[in-house]
């Protein structure tokens, strides 16, 4: 694939975490601005998952990194911090689903 005269390696694509949750952040921070949508209500539902695909792509075109290896390496922070936000956004909404069946739980046998 080739954006801006800049031909992205094979290495470079796939999977960022780090673009998939912090996307608007990420976007900034690796000097790409598509991410910005993100911040359009009901669209971004389906863009996180975009710029979590093709956010390593965009990162590449835009950034100025000697190689692959250095490229990933920065990426990797980001993949991990990613991955580890992740992972709690899912415990918290675990936590809170269990909270409030186990409330409402409560209130329904009170009741009675």
């Amino acid at each position: 694939m080739e954006e801006n005269g800049k031909i992205v390696p094979d290495e470079v694509k796939g999977w960022n975490w780090g673009a998939f949750m912090f996307s608007y952040i990420w976007g900034i921070a690796n000097k790409t601005y598509l991410p910005l949508l993100v911040l359009i209500p009901f669209f971004n539902i389906v863009w996180v998952f975009i710029v979590g695909f093709k956010g390593n792509g965009w990162a590449w075109q835009k950034g100025d990194y000697k190689d692959v290896e250095t490229f990933k390496a920065v990426q990797s922070t980001w993949n991990r911090a990613g991955i580890v936000q992740f992972i709690l956004t899912i415990a918290i909404f675990v936590l809170y689903f269990a909270m409030f069946a186990s409330v409402l739980n409560s209130l329904l046998s009170f009741r009675n």
